[in-house]
């Protein structure tokens, strides 16, 4: 096996268990280059082994660790205990629970990085994301398929990431057994929806939302409620179940909205009760309040603003563009929802930027809840990058 040697003063993280070496902790290779995916032995710049991890010469994440102890063997073997044991982790969720949908692995927070499967009632989808995961493609398959009861499961590697920073081309496909359905129907507790597994966002649906969806739920009844970046209904409905009087979604995709309308027939919901407008939810804010519209609930869920250290100023105005503009559309006592799933925006840097939006607007905000991922996207403290997704419910005097 190739000996991969980092700077003395470089092996700190990886002594401390994350998965990740960046290229400049690299001090030098041993044994010959190695090529994309294969395992190699990661050693501290004192030669004590630290890890065996997944080279990936094309990424400046030159090495994700498969383990930290340099005994174990990255075989067939290895996967499946590890898809095992987040099975496990889970048995007390309802992931796995007939016509139910949820996380089942959960990439470095489940000691597998670069992997990442969601389970849409009878088909799993899978996204490798790093060269080690596409060199172990047939094991991981294999580890799933005989593990979790499905008829089919599909790849969806098709994340920017993998082409911009691995240097692999994307795959979409089934992978194995039974293509899916155009459509695949889910429940949420009491909640349906239609999921497109093929060309929907990230997997098909944002399940990292589940518990928040019940939450925002619970504040709804009686409810003028707004939904931005709506995208195929998720929490409008759940307001809508919730007992909202009125419930307005607000996306800029045609596909979207036209399956969010029929997420609302799927639970049997009034349409006279919802308003679907295909716009720029930054423009419809504002007109919005240049009309004077006022609603009692307001949930803002927009896509990723940030995708690196570079664009965190930038994404940090837009947050606070949508929240300084939710916050003045609300009547007094109303309820804010708001979210980022950029990892590159922590927690505290969302709060700065939600405050700095409730002194601009003269209102005061009572932090209800702190939000995050549900419990089947679980994070590991060693992999703090893992908490993507951060939000607050507020309530608006």
């Amino acid at each position: 096996m190739k000996r991969v040697i980092l700077h003395k003063e470089r092996d700190f993280s990886l002594r401390h268990r994350h998965p990740w070496v960046l290229s400049g902790a690299v001090n030098r290779v041993e044994g010959g280059d190695p090529e994309a995916g294969e395992t190699v032995a990661v050693l501290g710049g004192d030669g004590a082994p630290l890890a065996l991890g997944a080279w990936s010469g094309a990424s400046q994440i030159r090495i994700r660790a498969w383990t930290f102890d340099p005994e174990e063997t990255v075989d067939a073997a290895f996967f499946g205990r590890r898809v095992q044991a987040a099975l496990d982790a889970r048995r007390r969720l309802d992931t796995l629970a007939p016509g139910g949908a949820g996380r089942i692995l959960n990439a470095e927070s489940d000691g597998l990085p670069g992997i990442t499967v969601d389970r849409y009632a009878d088909f799993l989808v899978v996204q490798l994301t790093s060269a080690g995961a596409e060199r172990h493609r047939n094991a991981i398959l294999e580890a799933l398929r005989s593990r979790v009861p499905c008829r089919g499961i599909y790849e969806r590697s098709d994340s920017a990431t993998l082409a911009a920073y691995e240097c692999l081309p994307p795959h979409c496909g089934t992978a194995w057994g039974e293509d899916p359905p155009p459509l695949i129907e889910i429940r949420e507790d009491d909640r349906r929806y239609w999921v497109d597994v093929r060309r929907g966002h990230k997997t098909g649906f944002y399940l990292d939302q589940r518990a928040n969806r019940d939450l925002v739920s619970r504040y709804a009844a009686g409810a003028d409620a707004l939904n931005a970046f709506s995208y195929t209904g998720g929490f409008g409905i759940a307001a809508a179940l919730g007992g909202a009087r009125h419930v307005t979604h607000v996306e800029l995709s045609t596909d979207a909205l036209s399956l969010a309308r029929r997420n609302l027939e799927l639970n049997g919901l009034p349409a006279d009760a919802h308003t679907f407008e295909e716009a720029n939810v930054f423009e419809y804010l504002r007109e919005c309040r240049d009309r004077g519209a006022s609603f009692d609930l307001v949930v803002l869920d927009p896509p990723k603003f940030a995708d690196s250290r570079g664009t965190v100023m930038k994404a940090s105005r837009g947050y606070k563009d949508i929240a300084l503009l939710g916050i003045k559309l609300l009547r007094p006592g109303g309820i804010l929802a708001t979210f980022s799933c950029s990892s590159h925006v922590d927690p505290a840097l969302f709060w700065k930027i939600t405050a700095a939006a409730a002194v601009d607007s003269r209102r005061s905000l009572r932090v209800l809840h702190r939000l995050s991922a549900a419990p089947d996207h679980c994070v590991s403290p060693d992999f703090p990058q893992g908490e993507y997704l951060k939000g607050f419910l507020c309530a608006v005097v």
